[in-house]
C-alpha cells in the first residue's frame, strides 16, 4: 500500500525558513511528479511547486526565488526548502506524488496524497 508521510512543518518567524520532507513508502517503481500543494485558513487547495523526474520545476509566483523543490529517488523522498518565510505562507502544506507502484492489482499509475503538515509564520 502506498503511503505519503510528510514532515518539517512548525512555528516559524518571518523571514527563517523550513524543509518540508515527503517519504513516500510501498513498492514504488518510479516518482513520475512530486508536488506540493498549500491550504491556508478559508481558501482552496493551491499548488506551490512541481517536479517531474528528468525535467525542471515549476513554482507558483508567490514563491518563485524562496522555495525550493527537489527529490531524492534513491530515498522515494520529495523535498521543500523554504526560504524568508512570510506571514501569508502560513497553509497546511501537502504532498502530491503521481507515481508507478506494484500493488495487489498489478503494476499501476496513480495520484497520491499525504495527510499534510501545518506551517505558521509569525510576524
Amino acid at each position: 500500500q502506498v503511503q505519503l508521510v510528510e514532515s518539517g512543518g512548525g512555528l516559524v518567524q518571518a523571514g527563517g525558513s523550513l524543509t518540508l520532507s515527503c517519504a513516500a513508502s510501498g513498492t514504488i517503481l518510479s516518482l513520475n511528479i512530486m508536488a506540493w500543494y498549500r491550504q491556508a485558513p478559508g481558501k482552496q487547495r493551491v499548488l506551490v511547486a512541481d517536479v517531474t523526474t528528468g525535467s525542471s520545476a515549476n513554482y507558483a509566483d508567490s514563491v518563485k526565488g524562496r522555495f525550493t523543490i527537489s527529490q531524492d529517488n534513491a530515498k522515494k523522498t520529495a523535498y521543500l526548502q523554504m526560504n524568508s518565510l512570510k506571514p501569508e505562507d502560513t497553509a497546511v502544506y501537502y504532498c502530491n506524488a503521481d507515481l508507478t507502484a506494484a500493488q495487489d492489482m498489478g503494476i499501476s499509475r496513480n495520484d497520491y496524497w499525504g495527510k499534510g503538515t501545518q506551517v505558521t509564520v509569525s510576524s
